[in-house]
């Protein structure tokens, strides 16, 4: 059992090693269709974020797409364009997972795939057997 008087939270690079393991995870045929999305993790939204997402608190939102999805015609990147983006945002996944029995590799997985999901313009049940592909 790990000590827990010196067991500190995962940090920005712990998380962002968790998300690229995750995506690693993620079957072929799906991250080869990912080419170019760039994941990101900050502690929080930024303020504009919130304002645009209508958060009440900054644990209100566990990660976001931001970019043109292929479900909208984004499959080509345009001049001038910011590559599409997924961001997990590290201090609202922890504060989840400290009132939920799963693990955090798990969640950080699911909130990947939803995100991702978005580019693609998935349904709930097509996220699902991505997520379970990669467990």
């Amino acid at each position: 059992m790990a000590d827990l008087a010196t067991l500190q939270a995962p940090s920005l690079d712990d998380m962002e090693a968790l998300a690229q393991d995750a995506y690693a995870r993620l079957p072929a045929e799906f991250r080869a269709l990912c080419e170019g999305v760039v994941i990101r993790v900050e502690d929080f939204p930024d303020d504009d974020t919130m304002r645009e997402m209508d958060c009440e608190t900054p644990f209100d939102l566990l990660g976001l797409f931001r970019g043109i999805g292929l479900a909208q015609g984004g499959a080509m990147m345009q001049t001038g364009q910011f590559p599409n983006m997924v961001w997990l945002y590290r201090r609202p996944i922890l504060d989840y997972w400290a009132e939920h029995e799963e693990a955090l590799g798990s969640i950080v997985t699911h909130v990947l795939v939803h995100e991702i999901g978005h580019h693609f313009g998935l349904s709930d049940e097509d996220m699902e057997a991505i997520e379970a592909a990669a467990a």
